[in-house]
């Protein structure tokens, strides 16, 4: 299958209410850990690269793998561009063959983020490429997004109906107390703010920061409009968790004997969160 466009894919999971991982690579290993993942469990997918990972990757290097995937896999694969920061950085990417990608305006002010956000729609939707954006900021570090927790700021619900309006975007990343990065406890989420969004807005709403998010308000966030979860935090915990346990051993120096163990690892991670969005047979 070719890669499509996010929306394709959310719009079934904001019908029937399950939620869609948005799973980033970082290397050869982590999209093999998904697509296998997802394969298995024949779940629809969405690739996601941040502008870090592209620096890392080689952008020609991460497209090529993508789309390898895509062709090979039984199930509906997006490939997206994780808190793309400017609009040259769009760019690049659609012209790529990104299928979807993420413009976040979140730290400018309301009316700049509105300006920006549909200068992007207008470039992405003429060739068929979705649009996330985020409405509020996360606090944490996730590469080049480094949000101090005393500027961190949730989602406003009776901003987002507008910001919808005026954009066109086909998804909305909110912000109801998830951070990026290790969580140093439980995380506090807002359900009440999530319901109020939810109510007012009829488009996938999306959940940033989700590992070591308890299972409980993962469901709960699900059932209260998310249909579009990011996890990356955890998959590179379980990656380097495996790695570092194979380095105990001095004899061990091939990397596939270390790098093949941790995306298996790293897979039954994916496994777990597929099954706990609701996404399991729904390619």
């Amino acid at each position: 299958m070719a890669l499509i466009p996010m929306e394709e894919i959310l719009a079934d999971a904001n019908e029937k209410n399950y939620a869609v991982g948005g799973f980033n690579i970082n290397n050869l290993e982590a999209l093999q850990a998904i697509i296998e993942a997802a394969e298995a469990e024949q779940a629809p997918i969405i690739l996601q690269t941040s502008e870090g990972a592209i620096r890392y990757i080689n952008m020609e290097y991460a497209v090529a793998m993508a789309k390898a995937a895509a062709e090979k896999a039984s199930v509906p694969i997006a490939f997206h561009l994780d808190h793309g920061e400017s609009f040259a950085k769009i760019i690049e990417c659609i012209r790529n063959d990104y299928s979807s990608v993420m413009i976040d305006g979140s730290k400018l002010p309301f009316e700049e983020n509105i300006a920006l956000t549909s200068k992007v729609v207008e470039a992405a939707s003429a060739v068929g490429v979705s649009v996330e954006a985020e409405l509020g900021q996360l606090g944490g570090v996730e590469d080049d997004v480094v949000v101090e927790e005393k500027d961190a700021t949730l989602t406003n619900p009776d901003e987002a109906a507008e910001f919808i309006d005026k954009t066109g975007i086909d998804a909305l990343a909110v912000a109801i107390g998830t951070a990026h990065g290790v969580y140093k406890g439980d995380p506090d989420l807002d359900f009440e703010r999530l319901e109020k969004i939810n109510n007012e807005v009829d488009i996938p709403l999306v959940l940033h920061g989700a590992s070591g998010v308890p299972d409980a308000d993962i469901a709960r966030s699900i059932e209260l409009g998310i249909n579009k979860i990011n996890v990356n935090t955890a998959f590179q915990q379980a990656f380097t968790a495996k790695m570092r346990e194979i380095l105990e051993d001095p004899d061990v120096y091939d990397p596939r004997k270390i790098c093949g163990p941790a995306k298996d690892a790293m897979k039954e991670k994916v496994i777990e969160k597929i099954r706990l969005f609701g996404s399991d047979g729904k390619a």
